[in-house]
């Protein structure tokens, strides 16, 4: 359902949550060596979620990227429509392009369950959730 991508920037979104309580600021390589992604896949990444206003970024050789503590109360679903889009929460089980109610694929019925469920989940989860399951050890950010 959701992309490489994308599952990769809502760990970068985690991370920077985990770590809120510092006033540090976070490089580039710093968060993809953290949460084992690619640096330059992170860096496309983290300039999307700035841009959205997910988390914030400052310049210079003191610069870096953080998260304010009213950013870590957006819901799950801010991460994903800024770097996968809206349409993830349509799309077919099968991948076809016209599949709905009155043209079904053969995953549709069941699939369409899944992805409402999935939808509310990201509606309803908060950032600040998924880092405070990390803080307190009852999740992890590396696999």
């Amino acid at each position: 359902m959701l992309s490489v991508s994308c599952k990769a920037a809502i760990k970068a979104v985690v991370f920077l949550g985990v770590q809120h309580q510092s006033s540090e600021r976070y490089s580039i390589g710093e968060i993809a060596a953290e949460i084992n992604e690619n640096s330059h896949t992170v860096g496309k990444l983290l300039q999307k979620l700035t841009h959205a206003g997910i988390i914030n970024s400052i310049k210079g050789p003191h610069g870096g990227f953080y998260i304010s503590e009213q950013q870590r109360h957006k819901h799950v679903i801010d991460i994903v429509e800024a770097i996968d889009g809206k349409e993830v929460f349509l799309e077919c089980g099968l991948g076809f392009n016209k599949c709905s109610d009155s043209k079904p694929c053969p995953f549709h019925n069941d699939f369409k369950k899944v992805r409402d469920l999935f939808t509310e989940m990201c509606r309803k989860k908060k950032i600040c959730e998924l880092d405070e399951s990390v803080i307190r050890g009852n999740a992890y950010l590396r696999g």
